[in-house]
């Protein structure tokens, strides 16, 4: 079986998805045993996982995202496999091959507010040119699952729920790193939908003695509608802003944190979130969206349109290290269930079951 991996989000600057699509490729072609698994466009094998930048070199950067660009707007669709799986950066597929996609969080429909029209305009067009159609559609929770099934009026059988996985790197123990003073870490996008203004909100409500103690230090790169917030983290009291930090640096950073903070207002899986859990960090996380189901008993979790509980939350747990160190061990359990292997292997079997 020849299976094709549209990865053009993997040439454009992006997060979550870059992630996802790296380490799922990477993980079906260790698992892919008889079947062929190529990409489009083509991405050698031991590229390193850059967020800002593409695995290709300049040239054969641009030529592909022409080639995607007729895709879209020309009609003019990739190449042919026994199954294609799309991306919503080239709403088109090759009609004689079976069809999947990957369907990660539905904020487009139900928090249009907090993205920018051409997002939403290009999930809308990938949702009703691909999603609508595909063969099978992968869903990254069973939250976001029952949130496409419902919003997107997909049939129920053709929506599967299959876990990411979290990079080997997070559980493994590095080399302790000796820090000025013990450190809460939030990694992300600096966006709306991440509620950082909150999170400041909840930061400088607490004592100032928590703030002299304990350290909160933002990594990420700066997203949209970001300027104020920016503004404010650069001037609050007790916060570091270290802005992008590179893939191969970050197990270690959430390994020395004394404690995960991670308000979100909506997540379809919640990467940052598992990615602390694999490191042994106790995560304090939002009770909304697919954060629950993710984390299970193993993090504190509370309301994120509220400053006050959130504060409330920082100051129990930075207070009580023997919370801290049961939901560490909890999260090391919980994070078990999402291990790249086990993703590859359910993708395998998805795809086989499509097989003509």
């Amino acid at each position: 079986m020849k299976v094709t991996i549209d990865a053009t989000p993997l040439l454009v600057r992006s997060a979550g998805v870059k992630n996802y699509l790296f380490h799922w490729i990477a993980a079906l072609q260790s698992a892919a045993g008889p079947h062929l698994l190529t990409t489009w466009p083509q991405v050698q094998p031991g590229a390193l996982l850059d967020h800002q930048r593409s695995p290709l070199p300049p040239v054969g950067t641009a030529v592909h995202l022409v080639r995607a660009a007729l895709a879209r707007y020309a009609g003019w669709a990739p190449p042919a496999a026994d199954l294609f799986h799309a991306s919503n950066l080239v709403p088109r597929a090759p009609r004689r091959s079976v069809l999947t996609a990957s369907v990660y969080d539905l904020t487009c429909w139900l928090m249009p507010e907090l993205h920018t029209r051409a997002n939403t305009a290009a999930d809308r067009a990938f949702a009703e040119r691909i999603l609508v159609r595909a063969d099978a559609v992968i869903a990254i929770s069973e939250h976001t699952r029952r949130d496409a099934i419902r919003h997107l009026r997909l049939k129920p059988h053709k929506v599967h729920t299959i876990y990411p996985g979290v990079a080997d790197a997070y559980f493994q123990d590095p080399a302790p790193v000796a820090e000025p003073r013990p450190y809460v870490l939030f990694t992300g996008s600096v966006e709306p939908r991440k509620n950082l203004d909150r999170l400041l909100d909840a930061w400088l409500a607490l004592p100032r003695d928590y703030r002299r103690s304990f350290e909160l230090r933002i990594a990420g790169p700066v997203g949209w509608r970001a300027e104020a917030t920016e503004a404010r983290l650069r001037d609050a009291e007790g916060v570091r802003r270290l802005g992008y930090v590179p893939e191969q640096d970050l197990p270690a950073l959430f390994r020395g944190a004394s404690l995960f903070v991670y308000p979100s207002l909506y997540e379809g899986f919640g990467l940052p979130v598992a990615q602390a859990l694999a490191s042994g960090v106790p995560v304090l996380t939002s009770n909304v969206s697919s954060l629950p189901e993710v984390t299970g008993s193993a993090a504190e979790l509370v309301n994120p349109l509220s400053a006050m509980d959130l504060a409330a939350a920082l100051r129990r747990l930075l207070d009580d290290p023997g919370r801290r160190a049961a939901l560490s061990a909890a999260g090391r359990a919980r994070a078990e269930s999402f291990r790249w292997r086990r993703c590859a292997e359910s993708t395998w079997r998805l795809f086989a079951s499509l097989a003509r």
